[in-house]
């Protein structure tokens, strides 16, 4: 088999040359040249099938006075990023949670964590706050330094995601409550002891 060009009647049998009909290509079963009789097998790619105006040679070449594309400066700009507002060629442009982004704002959100789409894992702030005012409690005197650092871990991260499957706030609240309960203990302590 042999093939000249691209498209269905651009191929021939492989003893004759003579073009050959598409609807026994890819069937898997062998058949025979109406010309000259040699048995032929044809698989082809499903691309020989599509028509030229199908596939795209690629965005438009930028004109003088026309917006490019931030990444693609020879390619004619086709819309906005909505985050950062850099022209974007059709190539570049990708449409994620309703907005159009362009690479580098999606590199962007997956890294800070901003586009939860992109989020395949997280922290679990809440319970590490809780570990740490519940764990050292386990050896008191480790608590005068943990309890602050829960406090601090719980409410700097209040505000932030805090799994991708839902999940309340009570385990800040919790962490919180116990190293200030612990905090108060190491107060009571210390003025006993200064007593």
């Amino acid at each position: 088999m042999t093939l000249t060009a691209l498209g269905p009647a651009s191929v021939s049998c492989s003893g004759c040359g003579m073009p050959l009909a598409g609807e026994r290509f890819n069937s898997g079963e062998d058949f025979r040249c109406g010309n000259c009789g040699a048995r032929l097998g044809i698989e082809v790619f499903p691309a020989l099938f599509r028509g030229a105006e199908v596939v795209r040679s690629g965005e438009a070449l930028t004109a003088t006075g026309e917006a490019s594309c931030f990444y693609h400066p020879q390619k004619m700009a086709a819309t906005l990023c909505n985050a950062c507002g850099r022209f974007l060629c059709t190539l570049c442009e990708t449409e994620l949670a309703g907005r159009c982004l362009c690479p580098s704002c999606i590199d962007k959100g997956r890294h800070n964590e901003e586009i939860e789409q992109l989020v395949t894992r997280r922290t679990l702030h809440d319970s590490l706050a809780l570990s740490m005012a519940i764990l050292p409690m386990l050896f008191f005197f480790v608590t005068v330094v943990t309890a602050p650092i829960a406090i601090y871990i719980a409410i700097h991260n209040w505000k932030r995601p805090g799994s991708i499957l839902p999940r309340s706030r009570v385990r800040y609240v919790l962490a919180i409550v116990i190293a200030l309960a612990q905090i108060a203990g190491w107060g009571v302590l210390l003025v006993r002891l200064a007593l």
